[in-house]
């Protein structure tokens, strides 16, 4: 048996920022929350599949979610971003990874997550195919503060672990 030069794991970061407006759903982890704003952009907007995806593409060095689903692309508009979540969970399988897990963090003032939070874990497991207890998602606020306190906008973090496929 030769020896692999392929890193045993790798890390992500992903970040997404979109503003709120009016007349727009919104998508936020796969499911869709009622709301009076959505979130404004080329897709459906899901600020968190948005910043998991950005995450996976980082750790393999693959540029971010705009170079592979670019904004100027029509066959991207108002695309559901469980797709883009798929598309890229096939890249990370190419390059012969799995998800060892994901933690991420929304940030916005309303509305509340909690009644959500499982089952977007729920989608975003299914299809990463992987455990939920892989997903960790999280929420908070910014106590009023700036363009995310103000209801202008919406923000996502997340963090991934990628393993070597066994």
């Amino acid at each position: 048996m030769q020896p692999s030069n392929k890193i045993p794991f790798r890390t992500g970061f992903g970040i997404d920022f979109h503003q709120l407006v009016a007349g727009r759903e919104l998508w936020i982890g796969g499911i869709k929350l009622a709301h009076h704003k959505g979130a404004l952009g080329h897709s459906d907007a899901d600020v968190l599949l948005h910043a998991i995806c950005d995450a996976m593409l980082g750790a393999l060095s693959l540029g971010d979610i705009g170079l592979h689903f670019p904004d100027n692309d029509e066959s991207y508009k108002n695309i559901d971003s469980k797709i883009l979540l798929q598309k890229t969970i096939q890249l990370v399988t190419e390059a012969e990874y799995v998800v060892g897990n994901i933690d991420s963090t929304v940030c916005l003032e309303m509305p509340k997550l909690k009644p959500y939070i499982t089952e977007m874990r729920k989608v975003i497991a299914n299809i990463l195919s992987i455990n939920e207890s892989q997903v960790s998602i999280k929420a908070t606020t910014a106590e009023k503060m700036g363009f995310i306190g103000r209801e202008e906008g919406i923000a996502a973090y997340a963090t991934v672990l990628l393993l070597t496929a066994q």
